[in-house]
């Protein structure tokens, strides 16, 4: 893995580590034309899997983690992510699998980051 794809899943890491309580256990981050495809194992902590036993569980854990991590990415882009990726964030689109505790974040940037 290369020095930048470890810092930016450092990044992604402290960010969610602080929203959440908890970091994802595992991160595979690939950088793909102006895009940032990072896949993160091991994201929920045991309250929101003790809720998640319901269907209606899963359902409002999925959303509220969906809709906690849109806004925090639309107020800014985290603390570093810009200076080390050398452009400017632009959106985010981010989804997780509850019942698999499997979440896909794709950070789209304003350049080129592949080089």
């Amino acid at each position: 893995m290369s020095k930048k794809v470890h810092e930016f899943n450092d990044i992604i890491r402290k960010l969610r580590k602080d929203l959440f309580g908890k970091g994802p256990e595992s991160i595979h981050t690939v950088f793909i034309d102006n895009m940032a495809v990072s896949t993160l194992y091991g994201n929920i902590t045991p309250t929101e899997k003790f809720i998640a036993r319901t269907p209606e569980g899963v359902k409002m854990v999925h959303a509220a983690r969906t809709s906690m991590i849109q806004e925090m990415y639309t107020k800014a882009a985290p603390e570093g992510m810009e200076e080390l990726m050398g452009t400017k964030f632009l959106h985010l689109f981010s989804d997780i699998k509850i019942e698999e505790d499997v979440a896909i974040s794709v950070f789209v940037f304003e350049d080129n980051i592949s080089k």
